[in-house]
């Protein structure tokens, strides 16, 4: 199967996955920032952005999405990179991390450390969406539009612009693996909690609407955990330069406490 991937920069591999819904145009406000320290691989999931969607009959489960990234990254020559991740990616790697597949684990605001199976939602938004998709993404184009859609995933949506908006929001209308992997994320934990042997960094947003902070009990032992002040749930335009400076320092050899972080 076909991966899409984009990757800049040197240093120590550093490989980012999207949350549900989303694509590698999640990580672009910080790719450069990134680049200036790490080889930094931005990965669309299995059935988002630009990747195929796994093999009929496969079902898109966090590590199963981890398995096809880990597969791409041995074509490119690729073992054990440091793991970021955000939402289901951030799941994601954490069981990549698990399968030995990460030499270290930056998760910011990741799915699947709630206490039991979220179950379905009572409202399907995305099927409304695509319904009135060229009037969604044209309010997207607004200042007003942004804000009233986008909210709920950025604390800042004003800092996207109109034709950013538009990459984001029409990476989750179009993705064709979403039903699939919404409903593997809404069945499953990450219970594998216990079996995490590397350094991870959990960072949660102070103004994250989507997702409630992870119980400690549900993180992984010796994880570190911090709060970002400002950050939303996916937070790399509410701060590019906050969320580019905890991905490098999660990822490095030697880990010094992270410097304060805080959107502008």
């Amino acid at each position: 199967m076909r991966l899409h991937h984009v990757r800049l920069g040197d240093g120590p591999t550093l490989v980012l996955v999207h949350g549900l819904g989303g694509s590698l145009v999640n990580w672009e406000p910080v790719l450069e920032l990134v680049a200036e320290e790490r080889d930094v691989i931005a990965v669309d999931m299995p059935g988002f952005g630009g990747s195929d969607p796994l093999p009929a009959g496969a079902r898109h489960t966090p590590v199963a999405m981890g398995a096809a990234i880990t597969a791409h990254l041995a074509q490119l020559g690729i073992e054990r990179p440091h793991l970021g991740g955000n939402s289901l990616g951030a799941w994601v790697a954490l069981e990549m991390a698990v399968d030995g597949n990460g030499a270290s684990v930056c998760a910011i605001s990741p799915a699947g450390l709630w206490r039991k199976p979220l179950g379905p939602r009572s409202f399907d938004a995305r099927a409304r969406g695509k319904r009135l998709r060229p009037f969604v993404l044209a309010a997207l184009r607004t200042r007003r539009g942004r804000r009233a859609f986008m909210r709920t995933t950025v604390a800042q949506p004003e800092a996207l612009s109109g034709d950013e908006a538009v990459r984001w929001v029409s990476a989750w209308l179009d993705a064709p693996s979403y039903e699939e992997a919404n409903l593997m994320m809404r069945t499953l934990t990450f219970d594998r909690a216990a079996e995490v042997d590397v350094p991870v960094t959990i960072a949660w947003g102070s103004a994250d609407r989507l997702v409630a902070p992870p119980r400690p009990e549900r993180m992984p032992a010796g994880a570190r955990y911090l709060v970002a002040e400002g950050w939303g749930h996916t937070p790399t335009r509410d701060d590019p330069e906050g969320v580019a400076r905890l991905l490098i320092e999660a990822s490095a050899d030697e880990r010094a406490e992270p410097v304060a972080i805080r959107a502008t």
